[in-house]
This record gives C-alpha cells, structure tokens and sequence, in this order.
C-alpha cells in the first residue's frame, strides 16, 4: 500500500514540541474534513485544544503498546444511533474525559453532545434515572439515563450493570442506550447534508481524550449452555479490521503479508462477534413487546483480509422478567460487519475462566460506513458481492496492502427456517479447505439464543446450537441438521442465498428416518414435528441417493399407491416386480404407525388402515437392492 500520511484539512495555531507527536497547543484545534489523520504515536490535546473528525475522517494511531494520549482538550467525531426513545443500540465509545495523566479514561455520557454546527455542539438534558423517554427538537436533546447499561464478564441472561449518567465505563467495554423521540433537522456538517435526527437516528457528538493503544476487555466463561460474555466494540475514533480482532484473540496467527491464519491454541474467546439488532418498529419499554436478538458474525475465512459470515437473529418477544416468550416475528437484517465503524458495540465470549482479549492500533483502518466497504451501524440495506472484487486502498495502522486481497466470502449458503409461521432462523454453512467437520474455533458459531423455546441449528459439539458451520466441501458430505420444539411445531427450511456457491448443482434435506430427500435449493421443505428435539434424523446433503441408484421416474412409477376409503385398505402395485424389503407408513410427524417387512415381489400388496386416525400419510417402499420410493395419501372415514 501506498504510505501512510499525516493529512489535515485545516490546521489552526502551532504544533509545540512537548515530547508528544502531535500536540494541539491551548485554544488551538485541527479540522480534518473527509480523510484521516495518522500519528506514530501519542496525541496531547492542551486545555481548550480541539480535534475535529468530519465528514466520515478518522484518526489512526500507530503504537503498539498501552494509550499514551493525554490532554484538557477534546477530539469529535459524530455518530447516529438508529433506534427510537424505545430500542436499544449497543455502543462503544472511541473516547474518555479528558485528562491531564497519561493513557486512556472512563466514559459517560456527559461525553455525548448535540452538534450545533460544523465545530460546535450544545451539553444534553441527561434526564433522571426514572424518566423513560428520551427526546430530541431542533433546539434541545434530552437522553434518559435509565436505560445505559454496561454487561462485563456476565452470564447472557444474568445482571446487567447498571451505569445511568456514571462515568464508570472504561475503555474497551460497551454499553446499551436507547435512542430519543422526536426530530431535529439541523444540519450541523453542511458537507455531508445530514440532519442531526430525521427521525429515529440521533446523531451524537462524542468529545473527549481518544482512546488508542493496547486496550485489556475482561472476558470469562463458564460450564453450560448460557457462557458468560463481555460487552465490548470499538473502542476507537477510527474503524477497525473486525477479523484481526476475532482471531487473533481466539488462537490464530495472522499473517498481516499473506492474510493466512494459522491456529496455534490457547484461544481467549470463540472468535465471534454478537450483534443486538432492535426492531425500529418498537413501541413500548415493557419486555413483553420488545422485539429483537443477536446477530452473528464469524471471520470464517481462509484469509483474515477477506470478508466472514453474518447470520441475522431470531427476533422474538420476551417476557417481563426478562426470559423470552414463545411468539416472535420473522428475522432481523443482514448487515456487512468485517470493519467495524466508529462507535459500534458487540458482544464477545470467552472461553477461559478468566482473561483479557486485547484491542490493538494494529486493527485500526480508515474505512467509511457504507455496504460496498463492509462497515455498517445497522443503516443500511444488504448487498452481495460477486465476481473476483478486490479492495480498493484501505490505509492503515498495521501497513496491509489490502489491494492484492479479494473481499468475497469463502463459498457458502444461507438458510432459511420459518416455524409456525411465527418467526425465522438464518444459519449458513461455508466451506473453507482448513475446517474439520467438528467445532473450529473462528470458524463455527454457536448461537446467542440457546434458550429459544423453537430452534433450528447444527448440533456439531454436544449440546451446543451452532448457528455457522464451516467445513471442507466434499459432495458426498452429510451435515446434521437439528430442530428443536417445546410445542408441535412446523418448520418451512429453503435455502435463502447464494454466495460464491458453485461446489454442488443440488442442496437436499435428507429424512434419515423415512429415507427421503427434499430439494431446498429450489423449493422448500416443510414438516409438522411433535415437542422434542430431533438431532439425528435429518441432514443437508448434496446426492439424491435415489437418484444415483437408477433412473428415479421408472422406479417411482413401478409403484403405485391407492387408498381405498371406502374399505379402509391400502394397495401398493408393484409392476416391475421389484423384492419389497418393507412397506411403511408414516404420520406427517414422521411417526411410523406401520411397517411391514420382507414383501417379496409380488404385483400388489394390501393392507387394513381401518385402525389408523384420520390424516395425511406417507407411504414408504424399500427395495432389497436399496432402493426407495415415498407416495402420500390421505386416510379418511367414510
């Protein structure tokens, strides 16, 4: 890549030697417009001394160990939420309170500010800790404290800490807070024409001492289905390489010439990143109408400068103490998270009894928000890349020539799973050439929803409900499938995307039980399945085995199936005279309520379904020569 350079838009009053690189001398400030500014080392920011970011600039900083920032003054940078005064979004910030000592501090939310214009901005109303409702107007903005949170080495459904208008966030830890009601049309950046809030998009000015350097998130784990997880995200004014992160913090080297991973162990977190998502049509603070879930992104990728998988979450409502209830509405969005933005907020999981994954300058990058460069704060809508892209010139901090990489993703498909017409899973199977078929840490991701009373998911280790499964493509490879229900429920699976998929010509579900394969690649499969968890009995697959065994047609057509209502009898034909190994019906359960073995080879066979309920049946015939041919029918009184 070209070398990176110190760019500034407007540099106002001198730069002083006071043994920092950049120093910014009292009631001095720097305005940067649509660029980034590069600093090998420490930024001292005097008393009243001001760093402008705007219009999508960013700073970079180049040290590799602990933050050496100091400094009174303040860098701003803009950022938009994209909930309402009744939904969450997860954030990190990218700056502390200015300090006088050496290194990065806490956060609140007295930090946050309402722009004004293009280098001022106005102190919010920070509302008392029962108020409910945030709310914004042309000329004020009102943030309601009861509703900032921070959730650090804690189980996911245990406490969350409770932060309000305290400056106790530290560097690197996350935290929710809920966006504001109303509007505000002034365009404090008249460059970039955007209104501070056209409704349900808040933007705020973050002020205060960058963060940079070498940041510690505490993360631990322990035993069961619900890991603890730590709150965390950017902690930078500047986007980052979200991959870097995830694997280099879950026992992968990084070959920062190449892009090559290599897992060498001792893993601090399953290298995941976890998204909260909100609906925007949210209307009510009660938990029992709240609307949203995690989504899941993994780094998947042979090449750590390549993009990885996100799956969208299983939206579902929740009950008043917290635990999810068993009605929902479909999924969320599908959002390009490799670089994370300015601002941006996530959950990670540790996988240690305790420990800190690290935050680097190394993973530092100047890249603008937007779908074509894969840095999204959940705005806007999905596209898909295809053909052999490349990246334009990324700057940044670790000197990656990001040209000489693809952005495609490894070769995978999405999956589409309705249940009860209620709600929708997404999960994804890729294909990368150093998978196994067991759980490879980086590779494979469990699910942030365990708990959902409805499920769909890959039980590839244990009990755990892998949501991402990445494996080497073989097309006689046969992938697990689970579905899980505390109710009768029915599930409607259809392969929903393609991306870089052109491994196999077909993708079937195949009922283990009963022995058939349902095309899902280009119809659907639906089946009604009784309260419990099946992890065995259906798989993804690539061969029809039926269809490899002869020509499909003449041996579906040999058997003919009639259903005689009136005599409540059953007659199979057999015109090829094929050996009949078993004849077998099947509820719509896929329960066997009959089964018939060793037939022989006669034409016709008859059986009494006098006995059996009302319903949609569906008939199996087993040849000896391993042969299979299924026919519904329907079963009625007279």
């Amino acid at each position: 890549m070209k070398k990176i350079l110190l760019i500034f838009g407007i540099v106002c009053l001198g730069f002083v030697d006071l043994n920092a690189q950049m120093y910014v001398s009292p009631s001095s400030y720097v305005f940067v417009n649509d660029q980034y500014v590069y600093v090998k080392q420490d930024v001292n920011l005097a008393n009243n001394g001001n760093f402008y970011l705007r219009n999508s600039s960013q700073l970079l900083q180049g040290s590799t160990g602990s933050g050496t920032n100091t400094g009174l003054g303040s860098l701003s940078v803009f950022q938009e939420g994209t909930s309402n005064n009744f939904g969450y979004n997860y954030w990190c910030s990218p700056v502390g309170v200015p300090s006088a000592s050496v290194g990065n501090s806490n956060f609140g939310i007295t930090r946050l500010f309402r722009p004004t214009a293009i280098t001022t901005s106005a102190t919010p109303t920070i509302l008392a800790s029962n108020v409910s409702n945030g709310t914004t107007t042309n000329s004020s903005l009102s943030i309601a404290s009861k509703w900032i949170y921070k959730f650090v080495q804690a189980n996911q459904y245990g406490s969350w800490t409770y932060v309000g208008n305290a400056t106790t966030i530290a560097p690197g830890e996350g935290f929710t807070m809920k966006g504001v009601s109303g509007s505000d049309t002034t365009v404090a950046d008249a460059v970039e024409t955007k209104q501070n809030n056209p409704g349900n998009n808040q933007r705020y000015d973050f002020r205060g001492l960058p963060n940079e350097g070498t940041i510690n998130i505490p993360v631990a784990n322990v035993a069961g289905p619900n890991p603890n997880r730590t709150l965390t995200g950017n902690p930078y004014p500047s986007a980052i390489n979200l991959n870097l992160f995830l694997l280099e913090n879950s026992g992968y080297t990084v070959n920062y010439s190449t892009g090559a991973t290599t897992f060498v162990g001792s893993p601090i977190i399953d290298g995941n990143a976890y998204f909260w998502e909100h609906s925007k049509s949210a209307s009510s603070h009660y938990l029992n109408t709240y609307v949203g879930g995690y989504g899941t992104y993994s780094p998947n990728n042979t090449n750590a400068f390549s993009v990885g998988t996100y799956v969208a979450p299983t939206w579902n409502t929740y009950n008043n103490d917290g635990t999810l209830n068993t009605t929902g509405t479909s999924s969320g969005s599908t959002y390009k998270r490799m670089f994370a933005p300015v601002g941006q907020g996530f959950k990670i999981q540790g996988v240690v009894a305790s420990g800190n994954a690290q935050m680097k300058n190394a993973y530092r990058v100047f890249v603008k928000e937007g779908v074509a460069s894969n840095s999204q704060f959940e705005k806007n809508a999905n596209t898909t890349n295809s053909g052999n892209n490349t990246w334009d010139e990324i700057p940044n901090v670790a000197n990656v020539d990001y040209t000489q990489f693809s952005k495609n993703q490894v070769p995978q498909f999405k999956i589409q799973t309705i249940l009860n017409d209620q709600f929708t899973r997404e999960t994804a199977v890729a294909f990368n050439e150093n998978a196994t078929d067991g759980y490879d840490v980086a590779l494979d991701a469990v699910t942030s929803e365990s708990s959902l009373p409805r499920d769909t998911y890959f039980p590839i280790e244990g009990d755990k409900q892998f949501v991402i499964t990445t494996l080497a493509f073989d097309e006689d490879k046969r992938i697990p499938l689970a579905f899980k229900g505390d109710i009768q429920t029915t599930f409607k699976v259809t392969v929903s995307e393609l991306l870089n998929f052109d491994l196999a010509n077909n993708i079937y579900v195949h009922d283990k039980e009963m022995d058939t394969y349902y095309d899902i690649k280009n119809d659907s499969f639906s089946i009604t399945l009784p309260p419990g968890v099946n992890t065995t009995r259906f798989e993804i697959t690539f061969k029809n085995a039926d269809s490899t065994l002869g020509n499909p047609t003449e041996i579906a057509d040999s058997f003919q199936v009639y259903q005689n209502n009136d005599s409540g009898v059953l007659t199979v034909f057999n015109s090829l005279n094929k050996d009949v190994a078993s004849l077998s019906l099947y509820d719509v359960t896929g329960k066997r309520v009959l089964n018939k073995l060793n037939l022989g080879t006669a034409e016709q066979y008859e059986i009494s379904t006098s006995s059996l309920s009302e319903g949609i049946y569906i008939v199996k015939v087993q040849t000896k020569d391993n042969l299979s041919v299924s026919k519904k029918v329907s079963i009625f009184k007279k």
